[in-house]
Parts: structure tokens; C-alpha cells; sequence
């Protein structure tokens, strides 16, 4: 039965995509079966693996809302045994849909229940809210993965989410864990970089990732070219650190299976 990962953040721009996307990627290259699910309408995870989102016969609007079978949304990726089920605009409705949908919290679960003997890691990146689409996401998890740019007020919005996460626990999704936080968008040379670091260490000690991403121009325009890192350039510094960081999912979630 398939891992489920919910990549998760309200905070924008922190690399959530990115991290879904690559993670899911390497987990694929490392020999398991992978599905990524784009659950933001922004689709960004959608554009990074070459999907052409204005030509998608069924997405995860689809599922959600319509009721479509989501093994009938799957889209196969340019790397062998990843596949996607991509989201278009028209996700952005599904938060008005969902209020008012009795076990609205749970409809991405039963969804991706037919589809978890396929797979061993299903990976779920999550709009930056934490809306109704967002808790879907962590009720259908086993855990999550946190992405923490290194910057003023991190911790603030860390905090938040925490405790997010501790509700939909209790009231949700009893076997959520979190999984870990890895820190996006470094540079060390940097004093605010390192201070920002060393307080989220502090604070949530072992659940920190070893590895944490650089800044690095090649993982930044990767997505313009519809390619997860891996394939668009697999010796950039980018590339080196995400496949680092998989190594570690892989330990903390089957622990150190490859």
C-alpha cells in the first residue's frame, strides 16, 4: 500500500512544488512506483512534468467535484514509473464545492483509495492555504513534508501550520505524522539564512532533513522547460541536493529500503 506524502506550506514560494515534483521524481529513479497529485490550481507541479494543461481530458477538479474515477485522470511522465494526476484553473472552484459537500474532508481520500495498491508513494502538493483543499490533503496522509524557506517570520508561519496539522490529527486523521521539514532556498553565506536555520533546528530538532536545498538557477528554470531537475539538468547543485533529500524520505518512510 502507497505511502502518502502531503507537501505542504500556506506560505507561497517556498519551493513546494519544487520539492514535490523532485522528491517524487527520485523516488520514481530509485526504483518505486510514484504518483504525484497537483492539488493547486496554480498547477505548477503540473507544468514541471511537461503536461500540457489546456489540452488534460480529466484532472483532479474532476474527481473531486465530478466524481470521475482518479485511475481515469493518471498521466504518465517522461520519467518511467512516475505519474500525475494534473490540475487545471478551474481546481480554484472546488473550495466553494467542497464547503458545502457533506465529509467534505475526506473526498481526496476515498478518491485515492483504488489507487494505493499501485503505488508505493503517493505525493500531494498542496496549494499555499490551509483551505479546504489543504485539509483533504492531510486527511488523506500518512505524513507530511514541510518546506521552510530561510527567511524573517519563518518560523511564525511554521508554527501555524504545526498546529494545523495537531487539529487535523486529532480530529481527522489520527495516524498523520509529520514527516519532516526540509529547508528550502539557502544560502549560508547569508547571516539571516544561517539564524533562521539554526532556530528552526532548535525548535523542531530531529524533524529537521540533514539535507536542506541551495538556491540554485538550474532548479529555478527548470519548470519553464517542463522538466523536473533530474532530466533537465542531473549534476546541478539542485539536482545533487533533491536526490539527497529522497534518500532521506526513503529512510524516514520505509526505513532504508531503496
Amino acid at each position: 500500500m502507497a505511502k502518502t506524502i502531503a507537501v505542504c506550506n500556506q506560505k507561497g514560494g517556498v519551493g513546494k512544488s519544487t520539492t514535490a515534483v523532485n522528491v517524487g521524481s527520485y523516488l520514481a529513479l530509485s526504483g518505486h512506483n510514484t504518483l504525484l497529485i497537483d492539488l493547486d490550481p496554480q498547477g505548477n507541479a503540473s507544468t514541471t512534468c511537461g503536461i500540457n494543461r489546456t489540452s488534460i481530458a480529466k484532472d483532479i477538479y474532476q474527481v473531486l467535484v465530478n466524481g470521475a474515477p482518479a485511475v481515469d485522470a493518471v498521466v504518465q511522465t517522461a520519467i518511467p514509473r512516475l505519474n500525475i494526476i494534473p490540475s487545471t484553473l478551474d481546481l480554484a472552484g472546488a473550495e466553494a464545492y467542497l464547503a458545502d459537500v457533506e465529509g467534505r474532508e475526506f473526498m481526496l481520500r476515498r478518491a485515492c483509495e483504488p489507487l494505493k495498491s499501485q503505488y508505493e508513494f503517493i505525493i500531494i502538493d498542496c496549494p499555499p492555504s490551509l483551505g479546504g483543499l489543504t485539509i483533504n490533503a492531510l486527511s488523506a496522509a500518512d505524513s507530511t513534508l514541510i518546506p521552510v524557506q530561510c527567511e524573517y517570520l519563518a518560523l511564525e508561519g511554521l508554527s501555524s501550520l504545526m498546529q494545523a496539522v495537531g487539529l487535523i490529527k486529532k480530529n481527522l486523521n489520527p495516524d498523520l505524522k509529520v514527516g519532516g521539514i526540509v529547508l528550502t532556498m539557502t544560502d549560508f553565506r547569508a547571516n539571516l539564512a544561517r539564524e533562521v536555520a539554526d532556530e528552526v533546528k532548535r525548535f523542531f530538532k530531529e524533524l529537521v532533513f540533514a539535507t536542506a536545498i541551495p538556491r540554485n538557477i538550474r532548479l529555478a528554470e527548470s519548470p519553464s522547460f517542463g522538466k523536473p531537475i533530474c532530466l533537465y539538468d542531473p549534476n546541478s547543485t539542485g539536482a545533487i541536493a533533491y536526490r539527497l533529500l529522497t534518500q532521506e524520505v526513503m529512510l524516514k518512510e520505509l526505513g532504508g529500503a531503496s
